[in-house]
């Protein structure tokens, strides 16, 4: 068993490291060049004026100075604290990834999602267990494991862990820990159902949550191309296919199945309760992004398009609009750079047009 499973491990990492490769052919080979034809904008955030003495508080000190060091900063350079708080907010906007990085890395993910939906429902709508949800738990636990059921679980366990890694050398984002989290709970309920051999109801899951997926990376590509009415018609397309599949046929399908039908099938064992409390911490997710896009779609209504979101990779205030720094004395006029506030998450909202991240 030990032996199995330790082949099992070293198979996703393989399939991981994969994943990784081919994300970087694919962002330069494939994605960039249909970027650049879509006219997508390859520059990132304009870039802070530069300046010695900041950059040394930024890189050796602190990227979010304090009030008193503000002050400190002030005197010694002779700029007034709001113009140095805007030098750090352009500096910090500077390391965040740049509308062709984010098109790229939408257009990776489209591609997967597409793929692994399209292959789910061809492997799904062949088995009986789409069709009846109790034949999930008939003949367990010696059912076979099927070699298009053992592909599919794999991409997608491999997929998950590539996420899951990815993290870490990406541009971390406001929303970093409760994707983290996602991503943490995804592997261990995929690890945890295919070595009990939970993986019928498994395939039922995976299917349904990249059915929403594959509509918010193409949101996102659009909101990254700036086709606004397209980008808001795939918001709402994502929004309704989101909390339908999510709040809807998840708990009624998927919950009711391995809450009742298993222990009614099966009775009581222990696998049972962890498999289930793995599925309501889900579903406590699936909650909260659904409060976050319908938060959005107030929004929408109420004010006629897609507005930002609070948890934007790119800083921004009012102030930005002034690119001078306001001296307390006369001296030469330098000029610094303002952000815009055209802005993308890791999440499932963006900014700008549409919503982004799972």
């Amino acid at each position: 068993m030990n032996l199995w499973i330790g082949q099992k491990s070293l198979e996703d990492e393989q399939i991981s490291l994969v994943f990784f490769f081919h994300s970087s052919v694919s962002h330069r080979f494939i994605a960039k060049p249909c970027a650049l034809g879509l006219k997508v904008q390859a520059n990132g955030p304009q870039k802070a004026q530069p300046n010695a003495i900041l950059e040394k508080v930024f890189t050796a000190i602190t990227k979010h100075p304090d009030e008193k060091r503000l002050e400190g900063l002030s005197k010694q350079l002779d700029w007034d604290v709001r113009s140095i708080q805007r030098w750090f907010r352009q500096r910090r906007n500077q390391e965040k990834p740049s509308t062709l990085t984010k098109f790229c890395e939408s257009m990776w993910r489209f591609t997967f999602y597409l793929y692994i939906f399209t292959y789910g429902v061809r492997f799904l709508k062949k088995t009986p267990w789409l069709w009846n949800t109790r034949q999930c738990w008939n003949g367990y636990p010696y059912q076979p494991l099927m070699p298009d059921l053992h592909y599919y679980y794999i991409v997608e366990l491999s997929f998950y862990w590539s996420l899951m890694f990815s993290q870490f050398i990406d541009i971390k984002r406001k929303d970093f820990g409760i994707m983290f989290t996602h991503h943490i709970l995804a592997v261990t309920l995929l690890s945890f159902s295919y070595v009990t051999n939970l993986i019928r109801v498994g395939t039922l899951m995976l299917c349904l949550h990249d059915a929403s997926d594959i509509v918010l990376e193409a949101a996102k590509m659009a909101n990254y191309c700036k086709c606004q009415k397209l980008s808001d018609l795939l918001f709402v397309t994502f929004a309704i296919v989101f909390i339908v599949s999510r709040l809807g046929i998840y708990p009624l399908w998927i919950l009711n199945t391995t809450l009742f039908e298993l222990y009614e099938a099966l009775g009581n064992f222990p696998a049972l309760w962890v498999f289930n409390v793995l599925l309501v911490i889900l579903q406590i997710l699936n909650c909260f992004w659904s409060y976050l896009i319908i938060k959005v779609a107030y929004k929408a209504v109420s004010k006629g398009k897609v507005t930002k979101d609070d948890r934007s990779d790119i800083e921004s205030s009012s102030d930005e609009e002034e690119t001078v720094p306001r001296s307390k004395t006369l001296h030469s006029t330098v000029t610094t750079n303002g952000t815009s506030g055209a802005n993308g998450t890791n999440g499932y909202l963006t900014g700008g047009t549409c919503s982004e991240e799972h």
